[in-house]
């Protein structure tokens, strides 16, 4: 029997994630948590195969979580099940050591087929994703480059805030860090991406059809 734990704090994405699990071929048995701090602990107890990790998890610190599980748990696998657009977030989370990303729209046989994937210990990622993943390591032959993917999944996070108004001492509180850090990736922001001011931001985001969150 496999195990499976699901750390994601809506209870109906749970109930979901529970229900499309309970019609795979395999034996699965599910234990769900709702805060960080509840999936490390459970982890410590217990062995698991997977986790399904949601990374905006309250008590989490985003990219930082997936840091802290593997440093403590390597051989689990990780699922990233996020709503975060997956085209600007999926490509950095397996490269920082997740095993699969998958967006929460996705559908139900694709859920099925991300977790057997993953079950299997083989890694999973998206049509979309493997094709990004695949231009990303030929830029070289692509004729313009995506200037956005110079970003860090954290300056990612602190930039789709930014873009919204939301003041740099909210900002920080709702990543969990300093006034003064967010400061910092500001301005890396702005050096990688060349521009000066939030408009200028805005207008480059909208030459590139970037999504925003």
């Amino acid at each position: 029997m496999f195990n499976v734990l699901v750390a994601d704090d809506h209870s109906i994405v749970t109930y979901g994630l529970a229900k499309i699990i309970a019609t795979l071929p395999e034996s699965v048995n599910v234990t769900a948590v709702e805060t960080f701090d509840d999936a490390v602990n459970i982890l410590s107890k217990q062995p698991f195969d997977l986790l399904i990790l949601d990374i905006n998890l309250p008590g989490g610190n985003s990219s930082q979580m997936l840091h802290a599980i593997r440093l403590q748990h390597p051989d689990v696998m990780v699922l990233i099940f996020s709503a975060y657009d997956e085209k600007m977030y999926a490509i950095n989370y397996l490269l920082a050591g997740a095993d699969g990303y998958l967006s929460k729209n996705s559908s139900e046989e694709e859920t099925k087929l991300a977790i057997q994937t993953l079950l299997k210990r083989e890694k999973y990622m998206s049509a979309v994703t493997r094709q990004q993943m695949l231009n990303k390591f030929n830029q070289h032959k692509a004729p313009e480059k995506d200037p956005f993917a110079v970003l860090s999944i954290r300056e990612i996070e602190v930039m789709n805030l930014l873009i919204k108004g939301i003041p740099l001492q909210k900002t920080a509180e709702m990543l969990h860090i300093q006034v003064s850090t967010v400061s910092t990736y500001k301005t890396r922001i702005f050096s990688k991406l060349g521009v000066n001011s939030i408009v200028d931001l805005l207008d480059k985001i909208r030459l590139h059809k970037v999504p925003i969150q």
